[in-house]
C-alpha cells in the first residue's frame, strides 16, 4: 500500500497571518478545559480580548466550572473562526493550545488587560469589577489551523506573538494615540470599514491598536487588519492607519 500523502502543509507567513488574524479578530471562542472530577475535556464558550502582545486573553467567574479547572490543571485549548454560508467545514477556523495565567488585581499586567477588554466588550464594565471574576491571559504553545478543505497547519505558540520591543511603550500610550488620531482625523474608523469592506453597520470606532495591527468595531462586528510589518512605536501605528484610511488605492 502506498504511503498516503500528509494532509498538514508547510507553515509558510500566508498561514501564520491567517492564524494571527482568527484568534485576534475573535470577539468570542469555545474554550476546552479538563474538568478535575472526571478528567474529561469540558467545553464552554468565553468573551475574549487580546492582550498587547497578542496573547488572548479571558474574563470569567471563579464560580464557573471553566474556571475552577483552570486554576487545578491550566492546559486549555480555544477554538476561534467563525463559520459562514454552506458547509461549516470550509471555512477557517484555529485551535490553539494554551497555558492559563490568572492575572488578578494588583498584577502588573491586570489595569492594562482589563482596558483592553473593555475597549473591545464595553458592555463588560457591568461585572468586570466584581470580586469573583478574575482575567486569565493564555500563553499560546501550538495552534492547529484549518484553512479549508485540504489546507492544514501546525505553528508554534511563538508564531501567534507579537515579537515587538515596542510592546511596553505602545501599550502606554494606546489611549492617547487613538485620541490624537480621531482629533486628526474624525473620520477614519468610518473610512477605515470602507476600506476594508467591514459589513455595513454604524458607527465604527477604533477598539485596539497594538504593533502589528488594529481592531475596529460595531455592535457585533470586529475586524482585525495586520500591518504589513511591525510598527516601531506609537507615531508608527498612526502613520500605518492613515495611510490604509486615506491613500489612494
Amino acid at each position: 500500500m502506498k504511503d498516503q500523502p500528509s494532509p498538514v502543509r508547510e507553515t509558510d507567513d500566508e498561514a501564520r497571518k491567517l492564524a494571527r488574524v482568527l484568534l485576534r479578530s475573535a470577539r468570542h471562542a469555545a474554550i476546552a478545559v479538563l474538568d478535575p472530577g472526571t478528567g474529561f475535556p469540558f467545553a464552554s464558550r468565553v468573551l475574549l480580548a487580546t492582550d498587547i502582545d497578542g496573547a488572548p486573553v479571558i474574563l470569567v467567574s471563579k464560580l464557573s466550572a471553566h474556571t475552577k479547572a483552570l486554576i487545578r490543571d491550566p492546559r486549555a485549548s480555544l477554538l476561534t473562526g467563525e463559520p459562514g454560508k454552506g458547509d461549516p467545514l470550509a471555512h477557517s477556523r484555529l485551535t490553539t493550545q494554551c497555558t492559563a495565567q490568572p492575572v488578578e488585581r494588583g498584577h502588573q499586567f491586570h489595569e492594562r488587560i482589563r482596558t483592553r477588554f473593555l475597549d473591545r466588550h464595553p458592555k463588560a464594565k457591568l461585572y468586570i469589577d466584581f470580586p469573583d471574576f478574575l482575567f486569565f491571559r493564555l500563553k499560546p504553545e501550538q495552534a492547529s489551523l484549518n484553512g479549508g478543505f485540504g489546507r492544514a497547519y501546525y505553528l508554534d505558540g511563538r508564531d501567534l506573538i507579537i515579537q515587538s520591543p515596542a510592546n511596553e511603550e505602545v501599550a502606554a500610550k494606546a489611549a492617547e494615540t487613538v485620541r490624537d488620531l480621531i482629533g486628526r482625523h474624525p473620520d477614519v474608523a468610518e473610512v477605515l470599514a470602507v476600506r476594508l469592506k467591514a459589513p455595513e453597520s454604524a458607527p465604527w470606532r477604533i477598539c485596539g491598536i497594538d504593533p502589528a495591527g488594529f481592531e475596529i468595531t460595531s455592535g457585533d462586528f470586529l475586524v482585525r487588519h495586520e500591518f504589513e510589518t511591525l510598527a516601531v512605536d506609537s507615531d508608527h501605528i498612526c502613520s500605518n492607519i492613515s495611510k490604509i484610511a486615506y491613500s489612494i488605492p
